[in-house]
């Protein structure tokens, strides 16, 4: 935003990631992210616009109920980058499970519920045991694999806590994790910059795996099969800038089902921005400003522009050179 001469303002809560970047924003508040405090940063510097997708999922809440509010449209703030439908068309289980469908794509077998009894009707329907996962959430906050009615009351006590809309899907334990980061600008041109394999299945939280790009265990095939799913959904969401997909893939099979679509900036993406020289928050901040992905030069490889691709499966040799002579010394 700089090298384009916009003054922008940041409202970060964490001292400590700023102290380094002492001239990264014109301006910092050092405020907790929540509707109050961010209207009184808009109150009082009056921004024409609002990016949402590079704070995590704090932000993109916070930026959905700032719309559903009002209160952009009361202080003429425009969101730039993916539009709020579409990022409402992503973290709603529903709608996404929708949006997949329209196109034809596989999602897991899912019905959303309201309270316990919802909950208990749709898992006896799909049969456990079933995956129990909440809307909104940071970091799969509250989600996780269900055997019986049991386990389903404690899960789902403990998930309406946070939320009021849960999800109950077929369980795909034992499946692979699979994750690929897409960029698309507002004039459709659309790639996939980085492809990634969780070491662990289905059934343990990203969060507490190892994630490994790029991907290792799949087949020409399967890697162009899931890429060209993702442009075509992320396309059909109509996605500005940068976001995350990510699959679950049959191992005995080339079956799949779409888990969900981050449409913002996460881990995933910082790890891919090193492995593959991509810089996936610098680009997603240009394509939200209007440029097309061909206008934007890499500012990694100084040569290449926004729309080179990188080789999904090419780091390989690279990669595994690197990780052996670090083992080396």
């Amino acid at each position: 935003m700089k090298e384009d001469g916009i003054t922008s303002i940041l409202v970060n809560p964490n001292i400590a990631t700023i102290q380094t970047s002492e001239n990264f924003a014109d301006k910092v508040y050092f405020l907790p992210i929540t509707i109050d405090f961010v209207e009184r940063v808009i109150e009082k510097e009056q921004p024409d616009s609002i990016l949402l997708q590079f704070g995590g999922q704090t932000a993109l809440n916070v930026g959905v109920q700032l719309f559903d509010k009002g209160i952009l449209e009361k202080h003429n703030v425009q969101v730039l980058g993916t539009p709020v439908e579409a990022i409402k068309d992503t973290e709603d289980r529903l709608l996404f499970a929708n949006k997949c469908t329209e196109i034809g794509l596989k999602v897991a077998r899912s019905k959303t519920a309201s309270n316990y009894d919802e909950a208990v009707k749709v898992a006896n329907e799909i049969g456990f045991p079933v995956m129990v996962r909440i809307a909104y959430a940071l970091g799969g906050l509250g989600s996780g694999i269900v055997n019986n009615k049991e386990e389903l009351k404690e899960k789902a006590e403990k998930a309406f806590r946070y939320t009021n809309q849960i999800l109950i899907e077929e369980s795909l334990y034992g499946w692979k994790e699979i994750e690929y980061e897409i960029v698309r600008d507002k004039y459709d041109n659309c790639i996939t910059t980085c492809s990634m394999e969780n070491i662990d299945p289905m059934g343990i939280h990203t969060g507490d795996s190892v994630v490994i790009a790029p991907v290792q265990t799949l087949s020409a095939q399967e890697n162009f099969k899931l890429r060209s799913i993702g442009i075509k959904l992320i396309r059909h969401i109509g996605v500005i800038g940068e976001c995350n997909i990510q699959y679950a893939l049959d191992p005995n099979s080339d079956d799949y089902r779409i888990i969900e679509v981050n449409a913002r900036l996460s881990r995933s993406s910082a790890l891919a921005s090193k492995a593959t020289g991509y810089p996936l928050a610098f680009i997603a901040t240009k394509l939200a400003l209007g440029y097309a992905l061909n206008e934007v030069e890499n500012s990694i490889t100084q040569e290449t522009s926004a729309c080179f691709e990188p080789a999904l499966d090419m780091l390989h040799l690279n990669f595994q050179d690197g990780i052996c002579r670090n083992f080396s010394r």
